[in-house]
């Protein structure tokens, strides 16, 4: 009876909650790494407004790190991912008010996938000092756990 058990929960915390988790924080490194790149889009447009250039040279990335060099002759107008792989044409002041709403939204997402992981990290700890009362092995000192992931 207590066998079956044991190999219930095991079976849990392999195929249902660390996968789980894996996912939710693949998904939070994701968001993470959005907001980098609106930040670093933004930090271009403030240089680029400080400089009160209308013209810009520069290299771009075609793919497989083989770059090539762009003249951009019009700053005044950029293009910004919206998501979905749509991009809109916009001042640089809409830019930034744009960047700035979205990267509030991307964090505010990001905390929300902490939590869930959190939750998850809970459940495996539930789940593992549950497979201990099982086993009947008597629980550890705090001094001695460790981090799940």
């Amino acid at each position: 009876m207590a066998a079956g058990k044991v190999l219930e929960c095991e079976a849990f915390l392999t195929e249902v909650l660390q996968p789980d988790l894996q996912k939710v924080l693949e998904q939070r490194d994701d968001v993470y790494e959005k907001v980098a790149q609106y930040l670093q889009l933004k930090n271009v447009i403030e240089r680029l407004q400080e400089s009160e250039s209308k013209e810009l040279t520069m290299q771009v990335d075609l793919g497989c790190n083989f770059y090539v060099k762009a003249k951009v002759p019009d700053t005044s107008m950029i293009f910004v991912s919206v998501g979905y792989g749509f991009f809109v044409e916009l001042t640089s002041a809409e830019a930034l008010r744009f960047i700035e709403r979205k990267s509030l939204q991307l964090t505010g997402f990001a905390e929300k996938l902490s939590k869930d992981s959190a939750k998850i990290k809970g459940n495996i700890r539930m789940v593992l000092e549950a497979l201990c009362e099982l086993q009947g092995f008597k629980d550890l000192p705090v001094e001695n756990r460790r981090e799940i992931f």
